[in-house]
């Protein structure tokens, strides 16, 4: 598995991937116009030229709102997810970030459970956050 950054030739499979797994998918757009912001980082892990998963975050001066963390299918169960957030926290050191928060889905106990093995502490809840179907939020932090 090889762990970079995202390119824009990268974003029809990642595009392929987010509609396959979120109810209110981002678009193909959205993500081109998120990598290309200065303040974002954005991986994709990939093995003999498959995307297998990506992840995605905005910061503002030493915090980290990690907004994308997604992976196939075909590859879960893997660490893929582990190993693009340690990724991530790397490469988020470069900018001084030393913060990190993100939301999840509260019936979400496998990604739930893998941010708190990542340091990850619930800090509240966000009623009503997600959509299709509508849920509440667990907002978690990382200091």
């Amino acid at each position: 598995m090889n762990i970079r950054r995202m390119q824009e030739s990268d974003l029809l499979q990642v595009a392929d991937i987010e509609k396959a797994i979120f109810s209110v998918p981002w678009s193909l757009e959205s993500f081109r116009e998120s990598m290309e912001l200065e303040h974002t980082i954005y991986l994709v892990a990939e093995e003999k030229e498959n995307i297998m998963g990506y992840c995605g975050m905005y910061r503002v001066f030493n915090e980290g709102e990690i907004v994308n963390v997604a992976v196939a299918e075909a590859y879960r169960r893997k660490k893929v997810a582990l190993q693009l957030l340690e990724q991530l926290f790397v490469e988020s050191s470069e900018f001084k970030v030393d913060n990190f928060f993100l939301e999840v889905r509260e019936s979400n106990q496998p990604a739930i459970q893998l941010y708190k093995k990542l340091g990850f502490i619930e800090a509240g809840i966000r009623k009503n956050f997600y959509e299709k179907p509508r849920e509440n939020a667990i907002f978690m932090w990382k200091r």
